[in-house]
């Protein structure tokens, strides 16, 4: 079995975001980063700020020009 790196040693998988209002006019904020745990049931996050209004959303990270397609 492979070993496993230090947390800050590896990559995020997602990325965490605030999102203030819905649809287009939304306000998405990104917060922080979470990796996969080594168990693979849960993730780790780690968060620059807890906002104390609106909702938080976790995404995969994805290439900004697969994004860009995804949008289209």
């Amino acid at each position: 079995m492979a070993q496993q790196l230090p947390l800050m040693h590896r990559k995020p998988t997602h990325r965490l975001y605030r999102v203030l209002g819905d649809g287009a006019g939304a306000i998405w904020t990104p917060i922080g980063a979470a990796w996969p745990n080594k168990d693979g049931q849960g993730f780790n996050i780690s968060c620059d700020a807890v906002p104390l209004q609106g909702r938080i959303v976790m995404r995969a990270i994805t290439d900004r020009t697969e994004e860009a397609r995804g949008q289209q």
